[in-house]
């Protein structure tokens, strides 16, 4: 009885359909409903007593519903006496307020972190947080991935000589995650000197390090949300003389102008990963989206086995 099984929630099924296939079993049978007055219903089809269970289901939008879904998912498994549940996040929500920047505000990814040990959860699996520090706020084990590899691989096949190749970060605060990457793909690097004027607004304003003209810049970031940054980054890019304008981030939230903003914007490809599914409204002609499902299904594996996580990134 201590067989593992993944079981996924409503947020991004094909994901989970895609790991479980990775990992050669099918999911775990459960069915998910609303009661007519909105409050979420979960039924396990399954006898789980004694496995090891794995839940996947990224708090993407709508956050508070899929947040809601997987705390009355992982809640049941606890109820029906799993042996140990993995709550696994391609996507962690509320991660950007991880500290008190002003008076009277929450730390909500804390809060989050409370929420899912309180309702069962025994270790976490996530994918590309966006302050690392928030496996702090966990008093369970915390598994970490990043989706490096995946992009990287790709951003290798485009085949752009060492020479003409820039890695560019968007801003100062994400010099030491483009640092990783170029270490990774080769080529310079370069900074865009991004200034915050509110939670929603930014403007770019120079460009430190390396030159871009002629040449062929690659921009990596943790997510693309209102595409402010990486479409500035793009702009200042394309401004200094660069060929082409790739982008590169694990996590396509999109929301509000986002998709209007990369539809105007000098790139040439946008790089995503499905951490979040990708519905048609938000599927442009230049977008490529790459499965994290095999480096999931790789850490689900290792888990279950005990066996070390982090050597799929040695």
């Amino acid at each position: 009885m201590n067989k593992m099984k993944v079981f996924s929630g409503r947020a991004n099924v094909p994901l989970a359909e895609k790991i479980a296939l990775h990992l050669g079993d099918p999911l775990g049978r459960i069915t998910i409903t609303n009661f007519p007055d909105g409050e979420t219903s979960v039924r396990i089809e399954e006898d789980v007593r004694g496995r090891d269970v794995f839940v996947v289901q990224p708090t993407c939008p709508p956050v508070n519903e899929n947040l809601m879904e997987l705390l009355v998912m992982l809640d049941s498994f606890k109820r029906a006496s799993a042996g140990r549940i993995t709550a696994v996040l391609p996507y962690y929500g509320y991660a950007r307020q991880d500290r008190k920047d002003q008076g009277r505000v929450p730390i909500t990814a804390k809060l989050v972190a409370n929420l899912l040990t309180i309702a069962g959860a025994n270790r976490v699996l996530t994918l590309d947080l966006h302050a690392a520090q928030i496996q702090g706020f966990f008093d369970i084990p915390v598994d970490h991935l990043h989706a490096g590899p995946v992009i990287n691989e790709y951003v290798r096949s485009l085949n752009v000589p060492q020479s003409e190749l820039v890695v560019l970060s968007p801003d100062e605060g994400s010099i030491k995650r483009a640092l990783l990457h170029q270490k990774k793909v080769g080529g310079a690097i370069a900074i865009v000197d991004k200034r915050r004027a509110s939670a929603t607004e930014t403007s770019q304003a120079n460009l430190i390090g390396a030159s871009l003209k002629g040449r062929t810049a690659v921009i990596f970031d943790d997510m693309i949300s209102t595409a402010g940054s990486v479409v500035g980054a793009a702009h200042v890019a394309r401004c200094n003389g660069a060929r082409e304008v790739y982008a590169c981030a694990t996590h396509a939230v999109l929301c509000g102008p986002a998709i209007e903003r990369l539809r105007d914007a000098p790139l040439k490809q946008i790089i995503v990963t499905d951490s979040i599914p990708l519905p048609p409204a938000k599927q442009l002609p230049n977008i490529k989206v790459l499965s994290v499902a095999p480096l999931l299904a790789d850490a689900i594996k290792r888990i279950h086995l005990n066996e070390s996580v982090s050597r799929l990134f040695e």
